[in-house]
């Protein structure tokens, strides 16, 4: 069996009494894509920053291949934060040569072959004079360049029109398939995760609440419609729920088997994690 890409044992992070995460343990496979997901607030930006080193957890562990993470940058990842952190006053190329200057495994050609799949790019424009979606671009080539066996992205296709998340998520894709890179993908953009990813890792309040392959994870949920005064007689986890006068939509984990009454089909993965970030807006409501 091959050693996981990313495996978090107890991993804990906390500022003050907030708890960002809370006790994840988890094993993430290499050479996929790997979408994580979660509402503001679950976690997500603090695990990709204790999967590249540059904080500590307040307890548990992370390696990448076997290799513990240290509170320091990992040299197998690479990690596109949010804030997209430039030298605003760096023309592209400037930064180009800085970041090689920093990086002991640097391939500058692999830098210029990416930005030359991205329209627009000028090497001799200053950072700041780039339009957001441009600044992305040349931090996704920056990354790309310390050639990690782990690909950190953090809301890459935020800042990005349609035409630049196509040619972006045609790199993710080209970066897997050429050198088996494994890419983990914080994205809101649950519509252009689906096109790409083949594992899933569902974080919410701080723990893990799903992991795995995509095709498995959706064949054990079912959306169930039926009749609002017999939920009764459904079987497994009601995830969330929403209620007509007679009538129940359902999202179940191990519907099995499917009443009488009821209509049962497969969730995609956009309604499958719509209803389980419901569930975790209305579980914090109810706290309140």
């Amino acid at each position: 069996m091959s050693t996981p890409a990313l495996c978090a044992a107890g991993l804990s992070k906390h500022f003050g009494r907030v708890r960002a995460l809370d006790d994840c343990t988890f094993d993430l496979p290499e050479g996929r894509v790997i979408a994580l997901v979660g509402p503001n607030g679950a976690g997500k930006s603090t695990l990709l920053s204790l999967a590249s080193g540059l904080i500590r957890p307040t307890a548990g562990s992370i390696s990448v291949h076997g290799t513990p993470v240290r509170g320091r940058m990992h040299p197998d990842v690479a990690y596109l934060a949010q804030n997209r952190p430039l030298y605003p006053d760096f023309t592209v190329r400037e930064v180009i040569q800085a970041v090689g200057a920093m990086n002991e495994r640097w391939s500058q050609p692999r830098v210029e072959e990416v930005l030359d799949m991205l329209a627009g790019v000028d090497r001799d424009a200053k950072v700041r004079a780039l339009s957001a979606g441009a600044r992305t671009q040349v931090a996704i080539a920056l990354a790309l360049g310390r050639l990690p066996k782990v690909l950190l992205l953090d809301e890459p296709l935020s800042d990005l029109d349609p035409l630049a998340r196509d040619e972006t998520l045609r790199i993710v894709m080209t970066e897997v398939a050429d050198r088996g890179t494994t890419v983990l993908m914080s994205s809101h953009l649950l519509s252009d995760l689906s096109e790409v990813c083949d594992h899933l890792l569902l974080v919410v309040e701080g723990q893990v609440r799903l992991n795995g392959d995509v095709e498995d994870v959706l064949a054990e949920h079912r959306v169930l419609v039926g009749p609002r005064d017999d939920e009764s007689a459904v079987s497994g986890v009601v995830v969330s729920a929403s209620r007509a006068e007679r009538q129940a939509t359902l999202l179940v984990r191990g519907a099995d088997p499917v009443p009488a009454g009821w209509v049962a089909d497969r969730p995609d993965l956009e309604s499958l994690v719509v209803g389980y970030l419901r569930a975790a807006r209305e579980r914090a409501a109810a706290r309140r």
